[in-house]
């Protein structure tokens, strides 16, 4: 999963997980080790306080934008019911958080990053791991996996594993990854771990 030769720097790091395999730790991880890294639900987030994108998502289901503010469980209630209502919601956020971290990238290329680490939880589900140049997956038990979510989110176990079962498999997104970070033990043993990818991925 190597980019073109003639790629401009710099180099892509993907991050990526399950829900609750903890990929937001090992992006603090990476962060304290000097990496630049771009936060694509942070992204989504901004381009969804966008009035065009506020207007457009209101216009494809009706009742979600209030006062110029999106309700989130509404939406998420919508859209996550359906792939197809899902795909179109993807359709109208994708590009503009894409535009976003294009813009950042290059931000970062002017103040002289190597590496820049791109964290997208729909990596593999987007297919942008064509545009990495390595990819970290973080891994770690189903059952912690659940637990962390319930615990954090007051989401029910069975709608943990419902929006667990929209996102590729973790069997897959391990088979595709370069590195794979075991997060079901203590910080110490994970931090570990992130040193170890950056140095076999070289990555510095």
């Amino acid at each position: 999963m190597t980019r073109p030769a003639a790629a401009a720097l710099p180099r892509r790091l993907g991050l990526t997980g399950s829900i609750g395999a903890g990929k937001s730790t090992v992006a603090a991880l990476l962060r304290g080790r000097g990496l630049t890294v771009l936060d694509a639900d942070a992204q989504a987030r901004l381009v969804t306080e966008e009035p065009e994108t506020l207007a457009r998502i209101e216009a494809a289901f009706p009742g979600t934008v209030q006062d110029g503010i999106l309700d989130r469980p509404a939406l998420s209630a919508v859209a996550f019911a359906d792939p197809a209502r899902l795909a179109e919601l993807n359709a109208i956020v994708h590009p503009r958080v894409r535009a976003r971290m294009t813009a950042l990238e290059l931000q970062a290329v002017a103040a002289g990053a190597q590496w820049v680490v791109q964290d997208i939880p729909l990596l593999f589900e987007g297919g942008l791991e064509a545009g990495m140049d390595a990819v970290l997956v973080v891994d770690a038990p189903l059952d912690v996996r659940l637990s962390r979510v319930m615990e954090r989110s007051g989401f029910t176990r069975e709608e943990v594993l419902a929006r667990d079962a929209r996102q590729t498999p973790a069997a897959e997104k391990r088979e595709k990854a370069d590195f794979v970070l075991e997060n079901g033990g203590t910080l110490a043993e994970l931090s570990a771990q992130v040193d170890a990818a950056l140095v076999a991925l070289g990555v510095g």
